[in-house]
């Protein structure tokens, strides 16, 4: 392969994670999981992981599109200085992520309502009471450090450290973040880390115990959930199709 060619794939790359983060926007927004014209998505484009895509601040997730996402170096302390530097939050957050964890070329930041509600709770554990919380047995991060609007770089760098090979994390006092080799893969882990969240919620508000699922049989039913990649992807490729019919602007 040419170095042309080199260079030619590697813009496609970076074009089609565009468009894909920009569809997670849109979609995140359709599903009422954003709050104003905060929290943030990221997509790392170098095989290092450190340089990556974020959504420029304050821009609200309905309108973002794949052309204005903006490309940043999770080792330039510089990057906030910029006159499009991104939200204080999402640098410490995201930089941390992709400084520290090469495995986490995505990662989904959110404060999704019942998953948000879960993480007020003392105890935020998702308790495996169905298939999809299941899922989430033994495989769920929980951070009850909380210090605040996490514009530090110190709440950053613990966030990453709590992640650690975990694919999303509880974050206590504050929302829930997804990490994943895929934007799809990460997209389909925040949709069922939202309806695990709520079926929790409800459980909890019949007042009635919890029928959790024995060790063995919440290990196995989480197992069985890594077996369907193809429809993370699918799942992911069907809603991009939706938003396609309806307008696709996101991907300009």
């Amino acid at each position: 392969m040419t170095e042309s060619n080199v260079v030619s794939l590697n813009q496609t790359d970076e074009q089609q994670l565009r468009v894909d983060l920009a569809a997670a926007f849109r979609l995140a927004a359709r599903n009422d999981w954003h709050e104003g014209v905060a929290n943030h998505f990221s997509a790392a484009v170098s095989p290092d992981g450190k340089t990556f895509l974020i959504n420029p601040r304050w821009r609200h997730f309905s309108l973002v599109r794949a052309s204005e996402l903006l490309l940043v170096d999770a080792g330039d302390p510089a990057t906030m200085d910029r006159p499009d530097a991104p939200d204080p939050s999402a640098w410490s957050i995201h930089s941390a992520i992709h400084r520290t964890l090469p495995q986490a070329r995505v990662a989904l930041h959110l404060h999704p309502p019942y998953c948000t509600a879960l993480a007020g709770l003392k105890d935020p554990t998702i308790h495996p009471i169905d298939q999809v919380t299941a899922r989430f047995y033994n495989r769920l991060a929980i951070d009850l450090s909380f210090g605040g609007i996490a514009s530090e770089e110190a709440e950053g760098e613990r966030i990453a450290a709590t992640i650690g090979n975990h694919s999303a994390v509880m974050m206590g006092n504050h929302g829930v973040t997804t990490v994943a080799p895929t934007v799809a893969e990460a997209f389909d882990a925040m949709y069922h880390l939202e309806r695990a969240a709520r079926t929790m919620v409800l459980a909890y508000s019949t007042g009635r115990p919890l029928a959790v699922m024995a060790d063995e049989l919440a290990e196995e039913t989480a197992r069985e959930w890594e077996t369907y990649k193809g429809a993370e992807h699918a799942h992911f490729a069907e809603m991009k199709r939706i938003l396609d019919r309806e307008g696709a602007d996101y991907a300009e």
